[in-house]
């Protein structure tokens, strides 16, 4: 045990923290026209193993979880092509803003939903998660990173962008 949790689910969790910190950074370097480099490798890779370690937990039934991992290793799969295949030419640099940005918010959508069933005090305001505080954080998220993404796609141009 690990801060109380298995292996699996620490190295989960620390995978999920990783990518959604650096996920915010490359957010803002998008923002601030800047090259995108290994903290944007980062972000891909942790972001793609957290969902794919999300599928080492036992499975009993389908959860919005495990939808929304799978449909994040799609956008993911999108941004790699994108970014890697692609290297953000013409519309493929919109299509990598919108793809790593939905990547972040699906894995900001579910640190909002574990951070109420777990964290005591949150729980305490929504022990079922189907509260409304738990619906306008979630809608919260959404705005933000939406009013962050369009910011993004208008000011991240990589053939001109800086260091």
């Amino acid at each position: 045990m690990i801060l109380g949790m298995t292996p699996l689910t620490f190295i989960h969790v620390l995978l999920s923290l990783v990518g959604i910190a650096t996920g915010i950074l490359v957010v803002f370097q998008m923002i601030g026209g800047k090259r995108l480099g290994g903290l944007n490798t980062i972000f891909l890779a942790t972001t793609i193993l957290t969902s794919v370690t999300g599928y080492f937990f036992p499975i009993t039934k389908v959860t919005p979880g495990i939808i929304i991992g799978a449909i994040s290793l799609v956008v993911l799969a999108i941004a790699l092509f994108a970014f890697y295949s692609k290297k953000l030419a013409g519309g493929w640099r919109t299509v990598y803003v919108v793809t790593a940005v939905m990547a972040q918010f699906f894995n900001v959508l579910v640190l909002i939903v574990q951070s109420f069933m777990k964290i005591p005090a949150l729980h305490a305001m929504a022990p079922t998660g189907e509260e409304s505080i738990v619906k306008i954080t979630q809608l919260c998220a959404l705005v933000l990173l939406i009013v962050l993404g369009i910011a993004a796609g208008k000011r991240f141009h990589p053939e001109t962008a800086k260091g």
